[in-house]
């Protein structure tokens, strides 16, 4: 695939690896991209304007209160169809994952409702530390994408990781982005996310650690593919950026049940993700419990199996994926969970792995299929996990 046609919005950040930025901006001009370019201040010290303008056929934009340029930060990032931040800095990277605002480029990143892909660049043990890491995982769960470093020589004159993507690598993942971008254009996909919170009383309730967040990136990885996405998120997990993603807020169990029903007979995939509670107190009370009595117990009914319904609805050409978190014998659970549940695909994650399970970042999946294959993956940010995840799905 070329990129004919296609609106790239290059972000140039100070780095000894913005040199690089001129045979990029070549090579997406030469495959057909039109080109536009941001520049910090910072990067300035290492590759002119004028170069890059000059290849671009564009003005280079750098001033946040340019005459112009302060109203069109948000427009620059509609106007895109990826924004690419190649090299992107250790410092641009701490901008971005604690949302600072202080130039242009990061106002429009923040304004950006285009796909954003990263490409890294600093000396190894920058791109060591754990607060680079930490960053990192933190901008590839708000979605964007990160273009793995290379290994080589470094600007510092040492051997190691760190070296920003050549311009060829990233000119080939954007291929294979767009590509695979469009896959599911016309498809409906159904996926739920986070807890669910059952109630003892006003103020109470049983509930558990999910954070929403594997369900989250799956809603995006599919709207990225072109997908007409449906989630379905309980309580205490994040709306924003949801752009393009309608979303259904539920809190108990049994509204995630109707709230799936009501959907699933119209959607072509269905990825159960949320951490459903199995069981829900019989009796709510109508106002708050005193503490008074030196115990106290409660009677709890099982909910409804959501994954098996749909399942036992599911019709020729629908795919139905469902979670397994494990603690013990996993693969055994996820397998036995996967025929009798009749879905289509079990993503199998374990408590005992590190970086996996509730709250993190970072998830290490193994995916098991009704055709008796099994897709083991190493622990990734949570948003390359649903890209894994999807991938299998399409390929299947």
């Amino acid at each position: 695939m070329s990129l004919k046609g296609k609106k790239i919005l290059l972000g140039v950040t100070g780095s000894i690896a913005a040199y690089k930025a001129a045979v990029l901006v070549r090579l997406l001009v030469k495959e057909g991209a039109e080109v536009k370019v941001i520049m910090t201040r910072a990067a300035t010290d290492f590759i002119s304007p004028l170069t890059l303008s000059t290849l671009s056929r564009n003005p280079v934009l750098q001033d946040l209160f340019d005459e112009g340029t302060w109203s069109n930060h948000v427009m620059l990032g509609r106007w895109a169809d990826a924004m690419v931040m190649a090299p992107l800095s250790c410092n641009s990277l701490s901008r971005m994952a604690t949302g600072t605002c202080d130039n242009l480029l990061q106002a429009v990143y923040l304004s950006a409702t285009c796909p954003v892909i990263v490409a890294p660049a600093m000396d190894e043990d920058m791109w060591k530390h754990p607060s680079t890491k930490y960053n990192l995982d933190r901008i590839s769960a708000y979605g964007n994408k990160i273009i793995p470093v290379n290994s080589g020589e470094l600007a510092s004159g040492l051997y190691g990781e760190g070296r920003m993507a050549e311009p060829e690598e990233i000119v080939h993942y954007l291929m294979a982005f767009f590509a695979s971008s469009g896959v599911l254009r016309g498809k409906k996909a159904l996926v739920t996310a986070g807890p669910t919170y059952e109630p003892i009383d006003p103020v109470r309730f049983v509930g558990n650690h999910s954070s929403g967040k594997m369900g989250i990136a799956l809603a995006h990885e599919l709207h990225n593919r072109g997908a007409e996405v449906t989630l379905v998120l309980g309580p205490g997990s994040s709306t924003q950026d949801m752009n393009g993603i309608k979303v259904k807020r539920v809190d108990t169990a049994e509204q995630m049940y109707h709230a799936c029903k009501e959907d699933f007979a119209q959607m072509d995939i269905a990825i159960m993700a949320a951490a459903v509670a199995d069981y829900t107190p019989v009796q709510v009370a109508a106002e708050k419990i005193k503490k008074k009595d030196e115990n106290w117990s409660l009677s709890f009914t099982k909910t409804k199996d959501i994954l098996k319904s749909l399942g036992q609805e599911k019709k020729e050409g629908q795919v139905l994926v469902g979670f397994a978190l494990e603690t013990d014998n996993e693969k055994l659970n996820a397998l036995d969970k996967l025929k009798t549940k009749n879905a289509d695909f079990i993503v199998l994650n374990s408590l005992r792995d590190p970086g996996a399970g509730f709250g993190h970042n970072t998830n290490k999946v193994t995916i098991f299929d009704k055709a008796g294959n099994e897709f083991p993956f190493e622990t990734k940010s949570k948003a390359e996990v649903a890209k894994d995840i999807i991938d299998v799905i399409i390929r299947s």
